[in-house]
């Protein structure tokens, strides 16, 4: 345990942002797999699932959350896997 004030305080302020971030981090993968549970299946709202899933990295990026780098990945990573599900459906 720190002994030290201004510690103590960045303590405090790591756990808050630590909180705030497991949100993020959780509705992210939430977006993820919808994108892709809703591609697998030619539901209809695919498209709009994968918008969201995109504004949600895009979001955790400009948060600070996630890297722009690892944004870029997660996207290019999301769109090549979807894109692979609906070309095996037509």
């Amino acid at each position: 345990m720190a002994n030290i004030k201004s510690q103590i305080k960045r303590n405090r302020q790591n756990e808050r942002r630590r909180l705030r971030n497991k949100g993020v981090r959780s509705e992210l993968r939430t977006r993820t797999k919808s994108a892709v549970t809703a591609a697998e299946t030619g539901a209809e709202g695919s498209a709009e699932q994968l918008r969201l899933a995109v504004k949600r990295i895009d979001k955790a990026a400009a948060a600070g959350v996630i890297h722009k780098n690892q944004a870029a990945n997660r996207k290019s990573r999301l769109m090549k896997r979807v894109a692979k599900l609906e070309a095996a459906e037509a």
